[in-house]
């Protein structure tokens, strides 16, 4: 069973676009799908992390909204990090997935025993990837993840049993 969803931000989470403001402000777009299953896979006892290269104030603004409870900004090796965060958590790497879609991504992803990358990631990542998504970055990749996690582990009916209930 996974127990652990690891999750990019930029070109996964994201579209992979950075937008500055005029007094410097840095602004990403989330998109709402991928937040109401990462929101949804937390409720049902599992635990999601982000490992990203980059540092957000907007990151940890969409974590804590998320209910993500292992952030992980500016990050240069990922793979170190996910160590860390397996040791941590006192799980194996068999109870691990891990969504990316660059280069920087794959020490990490070699880890893990699911392995999942946007339509829209660096065509090298592929050949690392089992689960090639059909859905871009920022554009409900990380929900389309977390919907095969959900079936293939037979939690689909309680996944849905979460929204009939309230």
């Amino acid at each position: 069973m996974t127990e652990l969803i690891v999750i990019d931000v930029d070109g996964t989470l994201t579209d992979g676009k950075i937008y500055y403001g005029n007094d410097g402000e840095e602004l990403k777009a989330f998109n709402i799908k991928d937040g109401l299953m990462v929101s949804s896979w937390n409720r049902l006892g599992k635990k999601s992390a982000i490992i990203t290269g980059r540092v957000s104030k907007i990151v940890d603004r969409r974590a804590k909204e998320l209910g993500i409870g292992i952030v992980r900004q500016g990050v240069r090796n990922k793979k170190e990090e996910l160590e860390k965060i397996i040791e941590e958590l006192n799980i194996s790497f068999n109870e691990v997935a891990v969504i990316g879609d660059d280069m920087n991504d794959l020490s990490m992803m070699k880890l893990a025993k699911k392995t999942f990358a946007p339509a829209d990631a660096n065509p090298f990542v592929y050949d690392y990837v089992e689960y090639p998504l059909t859905k871009k970055g920022g554009d409900g990749a990380v929900a389309e993840m977390v919907e095969i996690l959900l079936k293939e582990e037979n939690l689909y009916k309680k996944f849905v049993s979460l929204w009939l209930e309230q």
